[in-house]
């Protein structure tokens, strides 16, 4: 591949997806897309820019742009946010929406599935008590690939080993020849959506929380920017705002703060100020499966 195609196929990747690839990743991309043009009766990559430059084939773009895209996720990845989820954010909102009932939670960049599943597994522990409430969890990604695995709840015992403990596996997945499938009423609690997070996402509603977790880490500090600032304008003035361990607003934009002593928790900035949380949520509440936006 040469440099001028290398160049072409960056610049295809930051336009579409926002992924930033920098000059020493030819290896990486050479390694990905060389069987995606085989696959597509393409002799080289070479070959494959070639066809991508006369833009015939737009489902070529989007097996390109797939392919590229890290989709790495496991269960309960890095536990803290799950731990914020059960401790704090949960019995805020349960608090804080009493009248209304209802709760919007959103995964953004969930890959195959284990971010959304992991909460709802989360939320399923406190079932009696949210019985009766309206709890939407919506999940997006660029790839429609992904997606479809996500949709169909299989992993295999590899995915299942990674963060899930073993209580959790017995209790909410069964053995499907080598693969482990997730529950059905937990597949029904999740509503998932393929989605561009560089496109339009007003769309979409306000939320009450949002997970995006290691997405912003391959993007550039323009686009990192731009997001956080959509992302500002569909969470609600009390919700919660989730980011990957190695993701921070500072230096990015100011509609968001941190809260203190909780790493990667963030609220709007107006409402930066939070009283603390109910050490336990009203008992006596029926969880229902995700439906549209309020």
């Amino acid at each position: 591949m040469t440099p001028l195609d290398y160049d072409f196929l960056r610049s295809c990747l930051k336009a579409r997806s926002g992924l930033v690839l920098s000059a020493d990743k030819q290896y990486l991309v050479e390694s990905r897309l060389l069987p995606v043009a085989r696959k597509a009766g393409l002799l080289n990559l070479a070959e494959l820019v070639a066809a991508l430059k006369l833009a015939q084939d737009p489902a070529l773009m989007t097996t390109v742009v797939e392919a590229m895209t890290t989709n790495e996720s496991f269960f309960f990845r890095d536990k803290m946010p799950f731990e914020h989820f059960r401790s704090t954010i949960m019995p805020a909102l349960l608090a804080a929406r009493r009248s209304s009932r209802g709760i919007r939670i959103w995964c953004a960049a969930a890959a195959t599935g284990q971010e959304p599943y992991s909460l709802a597994m989360c939320l399923k522990e406190i079932e009696a008590e949210i019985a009766g409430w309206r709890i939407e969890l919506l999940a997006t990604d660029l790839s429609g690939e992904v997606l479809e695995k996500a949709r169909n709840g299989l992993y295999t015992q590899f995915e299942v080993q990674r963060g899930l403990p073993i209580q959790l596996l017995i209790k909410h997945f069964s053995q499907t020849g080598e693969l482990w499938q997730i529950a059905p009423e937990l597949r029904a609690m999740v509503r998932y959506r393929q989605l561009n997070l560089l496109a339009d996402f007003s769309q979409l509603g306000s939320f009450d929380l949002i997970f995006c977790r290691n997405v912003l880490i391959y993007f550039d500090q323009q686009t990192k920017s731009d997001v956080l600032n959509r992302l500002a304008r569909v969470i609600a003035d009390d919700g919660y705002l989730v980011l990957g361990a190695a993701e921070t607003v500072v230096g990015l934009t100011d509609r968001f703060k941190m809260i203190p002593d909780k790493r990667g928790l963030y609220v709007p900035s107006a409402n930066s100020s939070r009283p603390s949380p109910p050490s336990a949520a009203k008992p006596g509440l029926r969880l229902v499966a995700a439906g549209g936006g309020r």
